[in-house]
């Protein structure tokens, strides 16, 4: 029997429609997935207390799917079934996402339980190679995906964020913590630019790099569309928790920060509401190119 351990956004309800028999519901407390009622809630403070209360439901799988922020631990609220879990928790909680992650999954394996991934509980979620939008890529996107390629690569090492944004073979914003929304929304919010700064010059802080300048430059004074959002897997992490995710929010963000469309890791990056993203592409203008890795 499958249980997920669910966080925020559309995911967990994709994974548990995938199903044949309805999955138990396990959420974090403050992070309720939409329009998925949660069988039981927890924190992190009794995770022992969970994963006892799997046992006794017969659980064997369980699916890591949604979002979560890092949460903090609240020594005066862990259970006894949680106290011997307290190192490996906090050094989780050191860790970077993919340290963290592989630190959680391993708690589950621990206790005889099997980790599936998200696209394992529900493959139709992955995408294929191809370009099934109206509009194919249009000439520089394989360079803009080579230079998307690169700078993700150098964040993996870094353990931090799944994507960028790449504009005529320059990166120029690459996500954080923040999330890719929010890397979307910056675009909208970039300062004109001051003593005659350099359109092509970015600066990389904790945030985020963020594009000084370029403002017009970015959404095409000529009302041209250029540029993409590049998203896929860091190399070598774990695919079975926090695998990229789009859908049709993406495709607005994408639209509204005047980029021409969207490059996905074929068969890396989960693809919420398909058919409802692919007629939003259409109807924006913009278009979708799931790429073989390394291509």
């Amino acid at each position: 029997m499958l249980a997920l351990i669910a966080g925020r956004g559309a995911l967990p309800a994709a994974v548990a429609g995938a199903q044949e028999m309805r999955p138990l519901v396990c959420t974090l407390d403050g992070y309720a997935p939409d329009g998925l009622a949660a069988d039981v809630t927890f924190r992190l403070e009794t995770l022992g207390s969970l994963l006892a209360e799997l046992h006794r439901r017969g659980i064997t799988q369980v699916c890591l799917c949604g979002s979560i922020r890092r949460p903090e631990i609240d020594l005066s609220q862990i259970d006894d079934l949680t106290m011997p879990l307290v190192p490996v928790l906090r050094d989780a909680l050191r860790a970077g996402d993919d340290g963290a992650l592989r630190a959680v999954i391993g708690l589950f394996e621990a206790e005889g339980l099997e980790v599936l991934a998200a696209h394992q509980a529900a493959p139709d979620l992955l995408m294929s190679a191809g370009s099934p939008t109206k509009l194919q890529p249009p000439e520089g996107s394989e360079g803009d995906a080579y230079a998307g390629d690169l700078a993700l690569a150098a964040m993996g090492r870094a353990d931090l964020g799944q994507a960028c944004v790449v504009i005529e073979g320059r990166v120029v914003l690459r996500e954080d913590d923040a999330g890719t929304d929010a890397m979307l929304a910056r675009l909208r919010e970039v300062p004109p630019a001051e003593g005659g700064s350099d359109p092509f010059s970015w600066a990389l802080d904790t945030a985020g790099d963020i594009l000084e300048g370029a403002a017009d430059w970015l959404s095409g004074t000529d009302g041209q569309r250029r540029g993409l959002l590049f998203k896929a897997p860091k190399p070598g992490q774990d695919r079975r928790a926090d695998l990229p995710t789009v859908g049709p929010d993406t495709v607005a963000g994408v639209a509204r920060a005047g980029l021409a469309g969207i490059v996905i890791e074929a068969e890396g990056v989960i693809v919420l509401d398909r058919a409802r993203m692919l007629a939003d592409l259409d109807r924006a203008g913009l278009f979708l190119w799931s790429r073989e890795a390394g291509r």
